[in-house]
């Protein structure tokens, strides 16, 4: 999970379980509200009955009955008694409901004045009434429907609120984090994409800014131009060393060459070895100018290269070096858009160079001394197929093959430096091509493709 994430995960439960917490905090005081507000209507109603029994003489029970079943404030299911202080039943509403109760119960009245207590859906409330001639003792039992309906309807409402907030919350703390992490993403990317050949990558960062993200990509570009500025004193430091070393080792090698036509014996073979040597030195030279010539190459808008017109070249080219080579060259039309698929961006002498080199390296290995090349364009991508005969590699050998100055067993009885392979990746890198090998059928194939 990334930290934008876990930010968002953990603010959002946070948020979730504040506001759960503030809704059943809620519903626990109008719960409690509303039996306290019972309760009252309840004493009151008792009060009422026993002042009206007791105090008024032109009420008796049946005027009582008859003002108790018509009275303005008539609760649900409700069932009043009335006991004298011998525990005797004095009055009784008109009422079906039952009242539970017990003799404890008015015991209890008599020592503690009221209670108020949970009977199935009935509620029930007793009271001790003291007057100056008798004790009396009354038991109201009722059902809060309208209070009970009115705390259901807020539990409904602060339901619907929470399930709202959730989405809410969710919502709007990904939506805003994500936002607030979109620098964050392109520094990612930015970081991503530097490699050897993209050093330059810089982020857009307000200078003058306060914030984390602002000062890390500010920094992270003051260390991007010194990373830009060690790639590009190294790369001309190779380019101009190259350039320089090249010239004495053409004289060098020109005076072996002229040395060689009066020498004899021992001077004889001194100067092939030094001619060998020579060469290899001129051929890495060459090599460490090309990857300079990568390094420092710019893209130019317009730069169009035919890929078939390349590899021609290329084949022609290393016919003159190796005039036994054979090559097999195939064009196959499988999306019928190929002009289109042949013409890549990029530059032609450096994808020449590529090629070449592939072309050479299958020669090379080759126990046939023969190549097939493949151009295929399925779903209108370029596919282009250097194929050869071969001894197969081991595992290790397939891990290191395009790494520089590796070379594997079937190399050593030939010249060469390790670095055909590693230059083929570069360019191909370069022009965003990709490089891909395997061994299939007793073939060597390595394959290019966008």
């Amino acid at each position: 999970m990334t930290i934008k994430s876990k930010i968002s995960f953990y603010i959002s439960t946070v948020f979730t379980l504040l506001f759960g917490v503030v809704c059943l905090f809620i519903i626990t005081l109008f719960a409690d509200f509303r039996k306290q507000e019972f309760e009252a209507r309840l004493n009151e109603k008792a009060l009422t009955a026993v002042k009206l029994l007791l105090d008024v003489k032109e009420v008796d029970e049946r005027l009582l009955k008859i003002i108790d079943q018509n009275t303005i404030n008539k609760l649900y299911n409700e069932k009043t008694l009335i006991f004298d202080g011998k525990q005797n039943l004095i009055y009784s509403s008109l009422d079906d409901t039952k009242i539970n109760w017990k003799s404890s119960d008015l015991e209890d009245l008599r020592q503690n004045k009221t209670f108020f207590k949970q009977d199935n859906k009935n509620e029930i409330y007793g009271l001790f009434y003291d007057s100056n001639a008798e004790d009396y003792f009354v038991i109201i039992s009722a059902d809060d429907n309208y209070g009970k309906r009115k705390l259901n309807y807020l539990i409904y409402i602060l339901l619907g609120a929470f399930v709202l907030f959730i989405f809410g919350a969710w919502f709007f703390t990904f939506s805003i984090i994500k936002k607030q992490f979109v620098p964050l993403d392109i520094f990612h990317r930015k970081i991503r994409n530097i490699n050897d050949l993209n050093s330059e990558g810089k982020l857009e960062a307000n200078v003058a800014g306060k914030n984390e993200i602002d000062l890390l990509s500010n920094e992270f570009n003051h260390m991007m131009n010194r990373i830009s500025d060690v790639y590009q004193k190294q790369r001309e430091f190779t380019a101009q060393a190259s350039h320089e070393l090249r010239t004495p080792l053409a004289r060098i090698l020109a005076q072996a060459e002229n040395q060689l036509q009066n020498a004899a014996g021992k001077e004889l073979e001194f100067l092939k070895m030094l001619i060998t040597n020579v060469s290899q030195l001129k051929e890495l030279i060459n090599s460490l100018l090309i990857l300079s010539r990568i390094d420092n190459y710019k893209e130019t808008k317009g730069e169009i290269c035919r890929i078939d017109e390349a590899i021609y070249n290329c084949i022609e080219q290393v016919n003159t070096q190796y005039p036994n080579l054979k090559v097999n060259f195939y064009i196959n039309d499988d999306a019928g858009n190929l002009e289109g698929v042949l013409e890549v961006n990029g530059n032609q002498n450096l994808l020449e160079v590529a090629f070449s080199n592939l072309i050479k390296n299958a020669y090379l290995y080759s126990d046939k001394k023969a190549i097939d090349i493949e151009i295929n364009n399925p779903g209108g991508r370029l596919i282009v197929n250097f194929s050869n005969t071969g001894t197969p590699l081991s595992a290790e050998e397939i891990r290191q093959l395009f790494e520089p100055f590796k070379r594997g067993k079937n190399a050593i009885n030939l010249n060469g430096l390790g670095l055909g392979l590693r230059i083929v990746q570069r360019i191909l890198h370069t022009f965003r091509f990709n490089i891909a090998y395997k061994y299939d059928s007793g073939k060597h194939i390595f394959t290019v493709f966008d």
